[in-house]
């Protein structure tokens, strides 16, 4: 049984999303301002994730929110310490 997914569950399951803003780090979508190019085809309010590793090696997966301007709101991060190798 392959824990990832698993672990990733749970890591979810253990976030808040009670308004407190996430603010974005290195290799984040949003770190520096936002994106010059516009996310046009995709419906407002529509939900993208981003995942990435981090400076120290660790793996962050981000979630986003697209707005009425088309800017992204950064929702979301869990950083997973321990990623098992995929065989």
């Amino acid at each position: 049984m392959r824990l990832t997914p698993l672990l990733f569950v749970l890591a979810l399951t253990s976030c808040t999303t009670g308004g407190a803003a996430v603010d974005p780090i290195p290799g984040s979508i949003t770190y520096g301002g936002q994106p010059r190019t516009k996310l046009e085809k995709s419906p407002v309010g529509s939900i993208l994730h981003h995942d990435f590793m981090m400076t120290d090696g660790r793996r962050a997966y981000e979630t986003y929110r697209i707005e009425p301007d088309r800017s992204l709101t950064l929702l979301n991060r869990v950083i997973m310490s321990d990623v098992p190798p995929d065989n």
